[in-house]
């Protein structure tokens, strides 16, 4: 079974979906639905239910007091290639209040910095924002770049984390 919770954020709802205890999808939206919709065939053919998802949820709270590491000690699972997973795992090794280029991303992932165009390509799939914080990675050229749930949403998350 696939659980979700809805909590309200600052910047509009964040869905979060667990699956035994792992978060397996987060993402700024009121229906958790348009989040299920996105995982893969096998959790799609599990149930989808609201009830309470325990540490995530916490996590989520102690995040929007001030303590930005605290979505670190949440376990996540999504799917992806070996180089994908590469890639988030560096990703959750930004420190919160820090960024990123694609190109840096690339190589704390162990990749060539010319990897820059898979690690755009790994936020782009990224399930479980802002747990695996692809909002931390901006564009070299400058500026703030992409993001799914929308520059303002980014904007936000960055300055939340850097005045913690």
């Amino acid at each position: 079974m696939i659980v979700s919770q809805v909590l309200p954020t600052p910047v509009g709802p964040l869905a979060l979906l667990t699956r035994d205890g792992v978060l397996v999808a987060a993402g700024f939206t009121a229906d958790p639905r348009d989040m299920f919709v996105r995982l893969s065939p096998a959790q799609r053919a599990l149930p989808l239910r609201e009830g309470d998802v325990g540490d995530a949820a916490h996590a989520v709270e102690e995040y929007l007091d001030g303590r930005v590491d605290a979505l670190d000690r949440v376990p996540v699972e999504q799917p992806g290639t070996p180089t994908r997973h590469r890639l988030y795992e560096a990703l959750r090794g930004v420190p919160a209040g820090t960024t990123v280029s694609y190109g840096d991303l690339a190589e704390k992932a162990g990749l060539p910095r010319t990897a820059a165009r898979a690690a755009g390509s790994a936020c782009a799939q990224n399930l479980i924002a802002p747990f695996v914080p692809c909002h931390r990675v901006l564009p070299s050229s400058g500026g703030y770049g992409g993001y799914y749930y929308g520059t303002p949403v980014k904007e936000w998350l960055l300055a939340h984390e850097s005045h913690a």
